[in-house]
């Protein structure tokens, strides 16, 4: 194989590394240049910490939980993609084997269901 074939791949990767070059460039020479106290500080979203949560002591995981159903759910759909493309090739056991797999995910799915995960308070 000859380096020909890869000389699209390394001149995407040049036009790549050329856009962000030249944006972080021009933002620099075109950009506002007022500097202040206040631009210098380090930023912490704007609110005054304290040493005790709003909520005394708890803290909701509601974004937490709903955050990892949706790295669960979507590790499925990563799992299902390479399947359908190598569908005819799997056979009968690559089919049972996926409906075994999409049969345990959807009981943790109704078991998440049930004890009122995806219910948004």
């Amino acid at each position: 194989m000859s380096l020909s074939a890869y000389v699209p791949i390394v001149a995407l990767f040049a036009l790549a590394a050329a856009f962000a070059l030249g944006s972080v460039g021009v933002s620099l020479v075109v950009g506002p240049k007022r500097f202040n106290r206040a631009k210098h500080a380090a930023y912490e979203c704007g609110i005054e910490s304290s040493p005790q949560p709003v909520g005394g002591g708890r803290f909701p995981i509601k974004f937490y939980l709903t955050a990892m159903l949706f790295i669960i759910f979507d590790i499925e759909i990563i799992f299902l993609y390479p399947w359908a493309v190598t569908f005819d090739a799997l056979g009968l056991f690559g089919f049972v084997e996926m409906i075994l797999f999409i049969a345990t995910v959807f009981v943790a799915y109704a078991y998440v269901w049930r004890r009122g995960g995806l219910n948004w308070d």
